[in-house]
């Protein structure tokens, strides 16, 4: 199965997402059972790969602690470091995560994330940036070359930002003890967003293994009256909708699954209704027309980021 699960939603109950409905996340015990169910859930409906952060609020410990009721080495969980959660879940916490690439954060979080084994087999740098240096910091790719080696992970990176191509070519070309350091890429993509085709084929040469996040646009793909300049958009998804009588969801879940073959999309449900939706992706295939409508949406990727960052948690 193409599809994976993300855990940010699932780990915090206030994200950087656009609602459909409101929500009460604020009996803490509640959220954590609900979203346990969730990754059992998802596991029951054939998902192996489980993508979680220590900067997901409690995500990464709500894995763990599920991954305690499974023997099945076909689960595959990708973990991160880099960002910190500082929220405590507070619905009304103006800093909700602290990023740092620093060599001691990366130590300090390895050592929780390494209860993940043997489970664990993807390890990334979350969100890496030029502006961070991380990707110029030997002390850190040195670390990483060791863990890769010592625990037989894949090391990757996850991007976010206008330069995601810049920063995947910049990765691409690191090597420790002249081996690449880098297997896998975890890329923003959607409709929206679509820096990513620049450079999908040299990813796939190199044989590097591309995950999608954000393929729902954080809701942007949702009909929304606030943005009117995607009007026709919105029309066109709802045509879709009713044509294979799935959920825009799943349209944007397959326009991806169909542009980037071979790729894990990472369905950010956060309850078991929205998963089912998500997992309809698997009862259709979208035309070569459908295909081309879609990716004419495409937008400026400073106007998309600069819209990201305006989005409120909620």
């Amino acid at each position: 199965m193409n599809l994976g699960l993300g855990t940010a939603a699932l780990g915090r109950p206030q994200y950087i997402n656009i609602r459909q409905n409101d929500v009460d996340n604020s009996d803490l015990e509640q959220f954590r059972k609900e979203s346990f169910q969730v990754l059992e859930d998802a596991y029951n409906a054939g998902i192996r790969y489980f993508d979680t952060a220590p900067g997901y609020g409690l995500a990464e410990e709500l894995v763990y602690d599920w991954l305690k009721t499974k023997d099945d080495n076909s689960i595959e969980i990708g973990t991160k470091w880099g960002y910190t959660y500082t929220a405590n879940f507070d619905a009304n916490a103006t800093v909700h995560e602290v990023k740092e690439h620093s060599l001691a954060k990366l130590n300090e979080q390895w050592n929780f994330s390494k209860q993940l084994l043997p489970y664990l087999k993807v390890y990334q740098i979350h969100s890496a940036t030029l502006e961070t240096g991380v990707l110029e910091n030997q002390e850190v790719l040195n670390q990483l070359a060791f863990l890769k080696k010592e625990y037989n992970l894949q090391i990757g990176v996850t991007t976010t930002g206008t330069n995601q191509v810049e920063v995947i070519k910049k990765a691409l070309n690191i090597k420790v003890d002249n081996n690449q350091l880098f297997d896998i890429f975890q890329v923003t993509y959607n409709f929206l967003e679509q820096s990513l085709i620049e450079i999908v084929d040299e990813l796939q040469q190199q044989n590097k293994r591309i995950i999608i996040k954000e393929a729902l646009a954080n809701g942007r793909v949702f009909s929304n009256k606030n943005y009117v300049h995607y009007q026709e958009m919105y029309r066109s998804l709802e045509n879709l909708s009713k044509k294979y009588n799935v959920g825009i969801d799943a349209i944007a879940l397959k326009f991806c699954e169909q542009t980037i073959p071979k790729s894990t999309i990472l369905s950010g449900a956060s309850n078991t209704k929205q998963l089912k939706e998500n997992l309809k992706l698997n009862d259709f295939k979208l035309s070569n027309n459908d295909i081309n409508l879609l990716t004419s949406f495409k937008t400026d990727a400073e106007h998309y980021w600069s819209e990201r960052k305006n989005l409120a948690w909620n």
